[in-house]
């Protein structure tokens, strides 16, 4: 069913965080499209103006640059909301390791203070980007809520952290909180550009612009690669979840497995190149094998994703073309 036949009351009001980043436009773009209500909270510190411009001149949306470390903004941005989905976060494993205390400040307490300016103005339901970066070095395949190991990030310590929060505020103030543990989102918008850019449209563009990609490692890391618009779909039916699922983290996949060496050579093919890629060392606090166990996320979210990777790789690639021209 996906989520383009969702039904929320009449006049619902949705408050998005990063809702300029490469998710939280994608997720904002669906609510429009649904017909309810949209604020955009964003400082664009990562997030990007281009994002949402498209989005200014449509009923319903509204544009707040503000930063979620400031209480302050937070409980205005919260005001007679009914939803909120809590995008807001700096990325990367990598920058974490090289940054720990931006990310505490940032992705921690950032995501307590949306926590809390919905709990004070009586938010219905708190759904939270959380990460599969939590089950750290846990070998077993496929990962199950649960069965964590030892975390290998800043990053992964900082989703941990808000997924305790978000048990706590359940438990303590009754606030309906989702975790969603996304692996490895990909679709249009991403950001192709950057040292921390992620890996497919990093590929793309640099197969489309004629260069050499490097592949981390030896490309025999697998991925649950999962498309964006299964991300939507979570975030819009954690919305519609009975209270009885709240409190609790979910992880949000396609439950497929792909290998990046292997992806590595059907973009090659799709776009019609033929390109040896070079091999680099393996990046810092990365896991080795990811894989979601989705069943949870079905039962109790009603989750049930329309996209495997090469239904979405292929969309992924049809948009690039076109922005990457």
């Amino acid at each position: 069913m996906g989520f383009k036949d969702l039904k929320f009351p009449e006049n619902s009001v949705f408050l998005v965080t990063g809702g300029a980043g490469f998710i939280g436009s994608n997720i904002c773009e669906a609510i429009l499209d649904l017909g309810y209500q949209v604020r955009c909270l964003d400082d664009l510190s990562t997030g990007k103006q281009r994002n949402i411009d498209f989005l200014k001149d449509r009923d319903g949306y509204t544009f707040i640059k503000g930063d979620i470390k400031d209480l302050d903004t937070c409980m205005k941005a919260c005001e007679g909301v009914d939803y909120v989905l809590n995008e807001a976060a700096w990325g990367s494993v990598p920058r974490s390791i090289e940054m720990p205390l931006f990310y505490e400040e940032n992705n921690i307490r950032g995501t307590l203070n949306m926590m809390e300016a919905a709990r004070q103005n009586g938010v219905k339901k708190f759904v939270y980007a959380s990460s599969s970066s939590v089950y750290g070095d846990h070998p077993v395949l496929p990962k199950v809520e649960g069965q964590e190991g030892n975390l290998l990030s800043p990053y992964a310590l900082t989703k941990r952290a808000c997924e305790e929060y978000g048990k706590l505020y359940y438990r303590l103030y009754h606030l309906d909180t989702y975790g969603l543990r996304y692996f490895n989102v990909f679709g249009r918008r991403q950001d192709p550009d950057g040292a921390y850019a992620a890996v497919i449209p990093r590929f793309i563009r640099q197969l489309l612009h004629g260069e050499v990609p490097t592949i981390n490692g030896d490309g025999k890391q697998s991925r649950d690669f999962t498309y964006v618009d299964n991300v939507i779909e979570a975030n819009l039916k954690a919305c519609l979840a009975p209270t009885e699922a709240a409190g609790q983290a979910y992880n949000i996949a396609y439950g497929g497995r792909e290998y990046l060496i292997d992806i590595y050579h059907a973009l090659c093919e799709a776009l019609g190149c033929d390109v040896e890629p070079h091999f680099g060392p393996d990046r810092p606090g990365d896991i080795k094998h990811s894989n979601a166990d989705i069943s949870k996320a079905k039962k109790l979210l009603g989750y049930d994703p329309d996209y495997d990777f090469a239904k979405g790789i292929k969309l992924a690639i049809e948009w690039y073309k076109e922005d990457l021209k």
